[in-house]
């Protein structure tokens, strides 16, 4: 997110914006927009809806949870429900024309589209 943030200018200079889903409840995600600082919106996909339609969810299992416990990390209490499930990371660049022009998937979440790749989707996506 904060390469988005410092990226947020070039993007809006070739036309287009962002927005950004994550699956926090409201308050949560208020405050990381807030303490991030971020220009652009972030939403919330309460229960995982969208990124269960688009095929984008995980289970994090039992080795997974027991380490988030171990830092104090509850996404029951961040997601508002108890099943323990993460979105897989996803960057979707959206045609004016509402199509997907680019897209960057991967369950690994070190893993991002490169900015450089973002903005030629952008400009290209008019």
């Amino acid at each position: 997110m904060r390469a988005l943030a410092r990226a947020h200018p070039a993007i809006a200079a070739a036309g287009g914006d962002i927005v950004s889903i994550v699956p926090e409840t409201a308050p949560y995600a208020k405050t990381l927009k807030q303490v991030r600082n971020l220009p652009f919106t972030v939403l919330t996909d309460l229960d995982l809806a969208y990124a269960l339609s688009l095929g984008l969810v995980f289970w994090v299992g039992e080795e997974i949870k027991d380490a988030y416990q171990k830092f104090g990390i509850d996404l029951a209490q961040f997601q508002g429900h108890g099943g323990w499930l993460l979105p897989i990371p996803a960057t979707l660049v959206v045609g004016s024309d509402g199509r997907v022009k680019a897209r960057f998937v991967d369950p690994d979440f070190r893993h991002r589209m490169g900015m450089e790749a973002i903005l030629d989707a952008v400009a290209q996506a008019k």
